[in-house]
């Protein structure tokens, strides 16, 4: 094998940062199971008013009076053009759809005269709770695909090591969304299955050169290989990394508020995403002992050769 491009035992701190591993998905399902997701109204329902004006309509000026008067958690959105504005509102207690929509409304034009009311629409829950459980169901299918991927692409071993990497990256992620209420909408579930691609091609890329190393090396030790497979494969991994992230942060800054929920869970899943393809996946493959005849190629049958004349 030719010289490593690095360096790094990355191998020794694997103990150390499995446990911190661990100890982040067991803190992230039990955010998740009491304090819960932020939902946006795609999965809660709520109220939509549409207003305009003969002008453009500045989007942090209306979320400034909103935020003032009660209502911090509303989407405001330009709605087909700068002069059009779509406020989308939570459902309130005990107040109905259209009282909420003429309140946001007139809460806006007490500051804002010009503006002229187009429309206030109800989304019902039961469109939230249908968006929520199809989505929920996209990503287990997802992650069920490429655990069927992996596996017959590599071997069970990995197949298994590379989901429980995908399943880290997610949960890290809806736990970090969860602990500072950072809003989950259709963009956030968009992001996550974008995570999952991105993980998985990083692990890919690391277990084939796993797999190659366990082929071609006269090395007996496993962490001795993995590690040499992970130096192989760093400056790679660095470079799109850093690539991505220089994209998403650029889509953080100026994308507005639309893509911003978009943008952080993809900056969180890529910085995670990293990391695990590097400690996550290996450690697994480690606890599950993997060898050189869990990769050694199966020989061939030889024909029978009539010899009869």
């Amino acid at each position: 094998m030719r010289n490593a491009d690095f360096n790094i035992n990355f191998m020794a701190a694997r103990k150390p940062l499995g446990m911190a591993s661990l100890v982040m998905v067991i803190a992230a399902v039990l955010l998740l199971l009491t304090r819960g997701l932020n939902l946006g109204l795609d999965f809660t329902g709520g109220t939509l008013v549409e207003v305009g004006a003969s002008e453009p309509i500045a989007l942090a000026d209306v979320r400034g009076i909103l935020g003032e008067n009660g209502f911090g958690n509303a989407q405001v959105q330009n709605f087909g053009s700068p002069s059009d504005v779509l406020v989308r509102v939570a459902p309130r207690e005990g107040q109905d759809a259209s009282a909420v929509g003429q309140q946001v409304f007139d809460t806006l034009s007490a500051q804002m005269p010009q503006l002229k009311l187009r429309r206030i629409e109800f989304v019902g829950p039961q469109v939230g709770d249908e968006l929520r459980d199809e989505s929920g169901l996209a990503m287990l299918m997802a992650l069920g695909a490429m655990l069927i991927y992996v596996w017959f692409r590599f071997s069970n071993k990995f197949g298994i090591s590379t989901v429980l990497a995908l399943f880290h990256d997610v949960f890290f992620v809806l736990g970090a969304f969860s602990l500072l209420q950072l809003q989950v909408d259709l963009t956030v579930l968009a992001a996550m299955l974008a995570l999952i691609g991105y993980s998985l091609n990083d692990s890919i890329v690391v277990a084939d050169r796993i797999r190659e190393n366990f082929r071609n090396t006269r090395m007996d030790d496993p962490v001795a290989i993995i590690n040499d497979a992970l130096n192989r494969t760093f400056s790679r991994t660095l470079v799109t990394s850093i690539t991505t992230l220089l994209v998403l942060i650029a889509l953080f800054i100026f994308g507005g508020e639309v893509m911003r929920a978009f943008s952080e869970a993809l900056i969180l899943g890529v910085i995670i995403g990293t990391y695990s393809s590097i400690y996550v996946a290996s450690n697994v493959l480690m606890l599950m002992k993997v060898d050189k005849e869990d990769f050694m190629l199966p020989e061939k049958a030889q024909e029978e050769i009539d010899e009869m004349p």
